[in-house]
């Protein structure tokens, strides 16, 4: 058994209220979309609320939704989020959503430990004043888990964004 996982949240200001008619399309893809999450290889776990995702929560006020999961490793959340029908949902991600200078972070956690909202926005912050840190990543520039070697591959997904 791996002794690290890969966390990861991400933050998006909608462009209106999540009942909205701006948001419908986005509201009805997210039950798909976290199916297609769980179901993918290397996911370990996803925030939800009651209604089975997490639009309700908002740590961080009103004006931002928030979506936190825990995968195998770098490589299982990047292949969901840039080569799985996920990038459909991506490309329309600007009819949704405000653009954001820093909207995702990346950790390692221990393998069963399942991160609090506090510690995802302490990451956060530690990414916004330090830059990529082995504490605190980004797809461009990540790092591996604690106690590995770097892999000769490892450490750059800095391949153009095929939902653009």
């Amino acid at each position: 058994m791996a002794k690290s996982e890969l966390a990861q949240l991400n933050l998006a200001h909608p462009r209106g209220r999540i009942d909205s008619p701006l948001m419908a399309d986005f509201v009805s893809a997210l039950d798909r979309v976290n199916a297609l999450a769980e179901a993918s290889p290397g996911f370990v776990w996803r925030l939800k609320d009651d209604s089975g995702n997490a639009t309700a929560l908002r740590p961080l006020g009103d004006d931002t939704i928030v979506n936190m999961s825990v995968w195998k490793d770098v490589e299982s959340l990047h292949a969901f989020v840039y080569r799985s029908d996920h990038v459909e949902v991506m490309r329309r991600r600007r009819e949704w959503f405000e653009k954001m200078e820093l909207y995702m972070v990346l950790w390692w956690v221990p393998s069963g430990h399942r991160p609090t909202m506090a510690e995802a926005i302490e990451r956060l912050e530690m990414l916004r004043e330090r830059g990529p840190t082995p504490e605190a990543f980004t797809f461009r520039m990540s790092f591996p888990p604690p106690g590995a070697a770097p892999a000769a591959d490892e450490g750059s997904f800095d391949e153009p964004c095929p939902a653009t």
